[in-house]
């Protein structure tokens, strides 16, 4: 019984990264088509006067962030999307057979599941610095008059589709985090599972040697006494 509810609880697991995972991938593709495949995590820029005698000012970037910190934070969430699909189908199976996993695919579950826990860490630690170095050099560390979030209302005239890159990283943000945390209780759970197989599995090994011990008095006890009645 306490094993099917950890089945459970890891099909629920599996499904919220899921669906976690859904929300990174999509505004991550939706940013990379809006931005023409430039990459905003950790870009530099400033605002500059259009002109000399002109008061009003440009957003200039100076340079892109590397394209490599998009990419992965996309791969991050894809990666997540489908093991999550495939361990969700697999857990819902065993669930639905009343089947549990052997030890050896349990360890391999939590490796996996310690693996994609890394990964998204580093996905959503590059996020969420990588846009914040954004927020900081279009509202000019906090000096213009608009917040990050109302700039995307603002053409920044950068020859791309910004209208919407605030609410894309917020949501891929939380997104991250969320399946981070999803797959930190995965974790937790896998490791629970190997400890519980180990340790019944140590315990049947104990109790098949305490059998054999016991059966080979019992034999000794047989032979000495068969061994006294022939002297007799």
């Amino acid at each position: 019984m306490a094993l099917s509810n950890s089945l459970f609880a890891q099909c629920l697991g599996y499904f919220l990264a899921f669906l976690f995972s859904f929300i990174v991938a999509v505004p991550l593709s939706e940013n990379s088509n809006d931005f023409h495949g430039r990459c905003l995590l950790f870009t530099e820029g400033m605002w500059l006067n259009a002109n000399l005698t002109a008061e009003k000012q440009r957003f200039t970037v100076q340079e892109w962030g590397p394209e490599s910190a998009c990419r992965f934070s996309l791969f991050a969430g894809l990666l997540s999307l489908l093991l999550a699909a495939v361990q969700a189908w697999r857990t819902l199976f065993l669930l639905c057979k009343g089947h549990e996993d052997s030890f050896f695919y349990a360890f391999l579950n939590l490796l996996i599941s310690a693996f994609v826990v890394f990964v998204i860490f580093i996905a959503s630690t590059i996020v969420s610095v990588g846009f914040k170095m954004w927020c900081d050099a279009v509202t000019d560390k906090g000096s213009m008059p608009y917040s990050c979030e109302e700039l995307q209302d603002i053409d920044l005239e950068l020859n791309l589709e910004n209208s919407s890159f605030y609410d894309q990283f917020a949501i891929t943000q939380f997104g991250l985090w969320a399946a981070w945390l999803s797959w930190l209780g995965i974790t937790i759970l896998a490791f629970m599972k190997v400890y519980h197989n180990y340790r019944q599995e140590d315990l049947l090994d104990s109790l098949i040697h305490e059998k054999e011990f016991l059966l080979g008095r019992s034999s000794s006890r047989t032979s000495f006494q068969d061994e006294k009645s022939g002297m007799i």
